[in-house]
């Protein structure tokens, strides 16, 4: 894969997540902002975004959206529990909620 069609596929992704986003704050903010690990001044932003001001936003050359956690042991749990799947993503999802959310800078 080239340089180009690499910063293709970051803004494709890019531009799901944010309208993604985007129509999660509109439907429920408050799941909005605890599923994307945001916080309300981040979801307010976005939801205020313009389909032009999305595009750009997206045609950054980074990736956007990334996972919340660094913890392995959380990871391990979304992809490798057996035993009660409904516990270990409802275990997994408290460990997330105690992490903080993210900040612009």
């Amino acid at each position: 894969m080239n340089t180009n069609d690499l910063l293709s596929e970051i803004r494709d992704a890019n531009l799901n997540y944010l309208m993604l986003a985007q129509q999660m704050i509109r439907a429920d903010k408050d799941t909005a902002v605890f599923r994307l690990g945001i916080d309300s001044q981040i979801a307010e932003l976005l939801e205020s975004l313009s389909n032009a001001q999305l595009l750009k936003l997206a045609s950054s050359h980074m990736m956007l959206a990334r996972f919340r956690f660094e913890d392995s042991a959380i990871l391990g749990m979304l992809t490798n529990y057996h035993k009660d799947r409904s516990l270990a993503t409802a275990h997994s999802a408290i460990l997330m909620a105690a992490q903080p959310v993210e900040e612009v800078l």
